[in-house]
């Protein structure tokens, strides 16, 4: 049987030669014993293909790219009976990490070919799939400043992030946000960052921000505590390193719905890597094992 192998051709280690890259793949592919059609795809076309063959019901697509490209693909495969392939091709694949799919090809497509199937959770903002996490205030900020960087300076991704990590912080400012929590009563919080995961965050070394699992049913739901400049950098700083202290975050536990809202018209929130201004209010739910993959059990 030939496998659909929807491949992100801006993918942060794909490169610019289609046919190297074609070559690569499909070499780490028949290496582990499976038939391909590779297809190089821009991000746009790649979703409307996945959703395409998603919607005919095919049993596995292998996707290969970034989580933003994986996210998008779970999109359409979130609770249908479709199973996603990960190659991880994109700058970081915290999703493949947490899954523990190495990020060599051979036995990226090694872990495909044993044919492992495991359901996992997805989470949801306004009826849109992620994977990983999404943030409201710094976060968010930087993101859009790392990427005017890139497309006008043509900086690195990561040189342009610590660039815009280090304004942003120069200029920050705290967003007073209400939170309403499994729909119990509302709760005022001022913070510059509200993070909220797809399942729990490790925040002590040397696991900082991995996940020990993709199914626990729940969101991860971080408030960063209001501070002035000096404090907020250091408690930054010690994120960085693994090295929160108590009164730098709040965690608030058990979480399956989360509705933010507000006094702005509109939130600058980034998803997966990607950033959206949305209007108020912003409705998360975990999704319960929505997502089949193949991962390593």
């Amino acid at each position: 049987m030939t496998i659909p192998v929807l491949i992100n051709r801006g993918g942060g280690s794909t490169g610019d030669d289609d046919g190297a890259t074609r070559e690569r793949i499909a070499a780490a592919l028949a290496k582990a014993g499976i038939s391909g059609k590779i297809e190089l795809l821009d991000g746009e076309r790649l979703v409307r293909r996945a959703k395409k063959l998603i919607a005919a019901g095919t049993k596995l697509v292998i996707v290969g790219g970034g989580d933003g490209t994986i996210s998008a693909a779970a999109q359409a495969a979130a609770d249908s009976k479709t199973i996603l392939g990960i190659l991880p091709l994109g700058t970081l694949n915290h999703l493949a990490r947490d899954l523990v799919i190495k990020f060599d090809l051979d036995e990226a497509a090694a872990v495909i070919a044993a044919g492992k199937m495991r359901r996992i959770d997805v989470a949801e903002l306004n009826g849109r799939i992620f994977v990983n996490n999404s943030a409201i205030g710094l976060y968010p900020l930087m993101v859009v400043d790392r990427e005017a960087q890139q497309k006008r300076l043509g900086r690195s991704k990561r040189l342009a992030m610590l660039v815009a990590s280090a304004r942003t912080l120069v200029r920050f400012h705290h967003h007073r946000l209400y939170l309403t929590v499994n729909g119990n009563d509302k709760q005022m919080v001022e913070t510059p960052l509200l993070f909220v995961g797809n399942n729990d965050y490790k925040l002590d070394m040397p696991a900082a921000g991995c996940r020990e699992r993709l199914d626990a049913g729940h969101l991860s739901v971080l408030v960063m505590r209001k501070k002035g400049r000096a404090g907020l950098i250091a408690a930054v700083l010690r994120a960085l390193v693994g090295r929160a202290r108590p009164d730098d975050l709040e965690r608030i536990e058990k979480v399956e719905t989360l509705r933010v809202s507000g006094r702005r018209s509109h939130y600058s929130v980034a998803l997966d890597g990607e950033t959206l201004k949305l209007a108020p209010p912003l409705d998360y739910r975990i999704r319960k094992r929505a997502l089949r993959v193949m991962a390593p059990l």
